[in-house]
């Protein structure tokens, strides 16, 4: 959502005081105001959205406005802007508008534009992961209940947003304890021969093999719809009943399993910490501000079950007031996912009708944003307020540690300055194969996970031979105090690392060396061509690199070889029988040195490279699982998703498809004459 001219949120890759205090040159302004100017000539009287870009074409500001013309005429207006508008009016170039017919178009707009093009000066939620989801299918004569993350496409019913990873999974485990769905795939389904594990510990009733009736499948399929609808109380009483009434025939058996299901779904709800009655589906939005941040809590609730809650803190110019700050953040938070009926707030939103309606336009239903004054709703928004305050006052003691071990990182390595931004390369590979580069960033505020990188490593790019003095790693020591041979590929004899790098003359598989020098080749020929000026936050402070020296050389070179000189680097390479809390760090120019083994900077240090190793090590395992359960029926030309699921269904596996004549491919359902020949082409040709 926009703000008014004169709240323009700040920068959120650089601190925020720059903004307030830089004044830009007369020149600049002028230059500035007189583009605004002559787009003011052409802006009609009606409602709209505008962004203010800069000379690389980057957008500075997205605004919309009920009236385009008296709107942007505010900022050639230089007296009543404060520096940093000053500022922004100045970096102006240029000015791109679109007209809509109504403020409520304009204001979905702006929100939509905002996400997409992250312009500095606005208010930004950065952390705007999507959440999972319940998905209860219905392409199956058998329905299964599985975890969901992503666009809500295809058949079936998808129940949540659920605040956490977590949260959904403790609640799909009760509920398959409770109702006893499938969790397997449609292909494993096909081709069981007897139950699976799920059955043995009682959370499946095993569909698959035939253990349940197709009628009594479907009643468990309409109690889980039931439960997660929000009639909890009514499933209870009915599994009370049954338990009642086995339990009055003797049949203990049946009257201890349905004793089971209660108490999973018991389960289900006492996770859920708060219940108020009366609420079905509703957001509930509270933030706390201080010391010019804002932490915003936002607790979810579907089906009158609390399904957890998540805290978010939408980087802004620090003056800017809590409602302008919530109104940004609603706009932003509900471009991409559906709005309850019902949104509680702690504060009253700027433009909150407009904010109101714009949300009903977007939903295809009425939204009503409420501020409780008394009653339940109230506790419940004053609980979540609580709540912002408390995730608030966590975050800024955690910047203030964060700080602290940023300036000892200064000190221990000998930098100019703190570094604002850490980048840790590491790789990942077995023999070679499923290589991965891996890059983690850290800065004041922690792990910045939206700007992790993965590298899929080509391996074709030949390695330049190094200097014989490459940056002065000469002056490392020596071999007896590089660590051992072992960091430059069991050489018997070095002559320097020159001689090291001449021994590769192009990438081979397992060439820690090469797949360094191809990731940073990467990294930094995209920050050339992206980010040359530098001024969009996203070049390294400083560059941690898990290896050791040879490992340094490498990348010393590509950064020679790019033009880079004003970027520190280390290696952190682990100690004597890789040991934690011996490592030894590696600087161009300066012999090799260790950290005190009780020094909060090493230990920070190590969770550095032990993020990145993680970071590497998942990339790396999820493109082998992916390489090993890729079918063979990928590789047939014209093969999609729906034939490819119509053979296994057909024939039960990949293997049964490949031994089939053409006759009994042409009985599957959407497997023409054409498309069998192909297929059986396919597996049966002398190639």
């Amino acid at each position: 959502m926009s703000n008014d001219p004169a709240d323009i949120a700040g920068s959120p890759d650089k601190p925020i005081i720059s903004l307030e205090d830089a004044v830009p040159a007369q020149g600049a302004i002028a230059s500035g105001v007189a583009v605004i100017k002559n787009v003011l000539k052409t802006l009609p009287p009606s409602p709209g959205v505008y962004r203010m870009v800069n000379a690389a074409g980057d957008a500075l500001y997205v605004g919309k406005a009920r009236h385009l013309r008296n709107r942007v005429a505010n900022y050639t207006h230089l007296d009543t802007l404060s520096n940093r508008l000053r500022r922004m009016v100045a970096e102006t170039a240029t000015m791109e508008v679109v007209v809509t017919h109504t403020e409520v178009e304009a204001l979905l707009l702006e929100s939509n534009l905002i996400k997409r093009l992250m312009p500095r000066y606005n208010v930004l939620l950065r952390d705007d992961k999507s959440f999972p989801f319940i998905h209860l299918t219905s392409d199956h004569a058998y329905p299964q209940l599985t975890k969901h993350r992503g666009a809500r496409t295809g058949g079936g019913e998808f129940f949540g947003p659920f605040a956490s990873a977590g949260a959904v999974n403790r609640t799909i485990t009760a509920l398959h304890r409770a109702f006893l769905l499938r969790s397997c795939s449609d292909n494993v389904f096909a081709i069981r021969t007897r139950p699976c594990l799920q059955y043995q510990i009682k959370r499946c009733s095993a569909p698959c093999v035939g253990r349940i009736e197709a009628e009594e499948y479907a009643r468990l399929v309409e109690e889980a719809r039931a439960f997660l609808t929000g009639r909890s109380n009514e499933i209870n009483q009915r599994l009370v009943a049954r338990m009642t009434e086995a339990a009055e025939a003797l049949d203990y058996e049946t009257a201890a399993m349905v004793r089971n299901r209660i108490r999973a779904l018991a389960q289900v709800q006492a996770h859920q910490d708060i219940n108020i009655d009366g609420i079905l589906d509703a957001d509930v939005i509270a933030a706390h501000q201080e010391g010019g941040h804002t932490a915003i809590q936002v607790f979810f609730f579907r089906g009158g079950q609390n399904w957890g809650n998540r805290a978010y803190f939408p980087s802004h110019d620090r003056k800017l007031g809590i409602e302008e700050v919530m109104t940004a953040f609603v706009g932003q938070f509900y471009d991409n996912k559906p709005p309850p009926r019902l949104l509680l707030t702690s504060h009253d939103l700027a433009e909150q009708a407009l904010v109101s309606e714009a949300l009903s336009v977007a939903a295809g239903h009425r939204v009503q944003i409420l501020r409780p004054q008394r009653g339940d709703k109230c506790k419940l928004v004053e609980h979540a307020q609580l709540n912002a305050r408390e995730a608030l006052g966590r975050r800024l003691s955690e910047s203030a540690s964060q700080q602290r071990l940023l300036e000892g990182v200064a000190t221990a390595f000998g930098l100019s300055a703190p570094p604002v931004r850490i980048e840790v390369y590491d790789n990942s590979h077995i023999q070679g194969s499923f290589a991965i580069g891996a890059m983690i960033v850290a800065g004041p505020e922690g792990m910045i996970k939206n700007a992790y990188r993965k590298f899929n490593m080509r391996g074709t790019a030949p390695i330049e031979r190094l200097p014989a003095e490459p940056d002065g790693l000469s002056e490392l020591g020596g071999l007896s105090e590089l660590g051992g041979l072992s960091e430059l590929g069991g050489l018997s004899e070095l002559g320097g690392l020159a001689d090291a790098a001449a021994s590769f003359e192009y990438l081979t598989p397992g060439d820690d060396y090469g797949m360094m020098r191809e990731m940073l080749q990467r990294r930094f020929l995209r920050a050339l061509k992206e980010d040359p000026d530098r001024d969009k936050g996203n070049w390294p402070d400083l560059i941690l690199i898990d290896g050791g020296a040879g490992q340094l050389g490498v990348a010393c070179q590509v950064l020679a070889d790019l033009g880079v000189e004003d970027v520190d680097m280390v290696a952190i390479a682990k100690g004597p029988d890789r040991n934690a809390g011996r490592e030894r760090f590696f600087m161009p120019k300066k012999p090799p040195f260790s950290l005190d083994p009780k020094d909060p900077v090493l230990y920070f240090l190590q969770r550095l490279r032990d993020e990145a190793h993680r970071f590497a090590i998942g990339t790396h395992r999820a493109k082998r699982q992916k390489a090993i359960s890729a079918s063979p029926l990928d590789e047939v030309p014209g093969i999609g998703a729906a034939r490819k699921k119509a053979l296994l269904h057909h024939f039960g596996s990949a293997r049964g498809v490949a031994r089939a004549g053409l006759q009994d491919l042409e009985q599957v359902a959407g497997i023409n004459r054409t498309v069998a020949q192909r297929i059986y082409d396919h597996f049966h040709s002398d190639g």
